[in-house]
């Protein structure tokens, strides 16, 4: 058996990765064409009369329950990296709430701009929580990988 040299390797291994990027495309196209699908099967079966509404309330749950089952399941060593993907998209939060907080919004009535400003203070208070607590988390768990001296 001849021994592969390091060129080798990278080699299949980049085939092999191209391959599952290329899987991993088709699979992706199929299940959005599923999603597709069922969405009209969905609007065609109730006339259309899901109410919008309820539509974004049970994807709500669904994304609570896919939420819960994936942050339990993650393996300890990668607490880490997921606290930090974490504070990225809370960053995100904090940038829409300070837009919707600072910015003028076209006036929809009386109470159209002073609830998008209460909502963005709101988002804006929760998210800067989320990163402060974040931080402190993964600091914690950094520090527990050093070495005590």
């Amino acid at each position: 058996m001849a021994i592969e040299t390091p060129s080798q390797i990278l080699d299949k291994a980049t085939a092999a990765a191209k391959l599952a990027r290329e899987a991993a495309d088709m699979l992706q196209t199929t299940a959005d064409q599923l999603g597709d699908t069922a969405a009209g099967i969905a609007h065609a079966a109730s006339g259309g009369a899901i109410d919008p509404f309820v539509f974004r309330l049970a994807i709500f749950a669904l994304a609570v329950f896919v939420g819960y089952y994936v942050v339990w399941s993650v393996t300890p060593a990668l607490h880490t990296p997921l606290m930090s993907v974490t504070n990225a998209i809370s960053s995100v939060i904090v940038v829409g709430a300070l837009l919707s907080v600072g910015v003028d919004a076209p006036s929809l009535g009386d109470d159209g701009p002073l609830w998008a400003r209460l909502f963005g203070f709101i988002a804006l208070v929760l998210a800067s929580v989320n990163i402060f607590g974040g931080f402190l988390v993964t600091e914690r768990m950094l520090s527990m990988y050093k070495k005590k001296g």
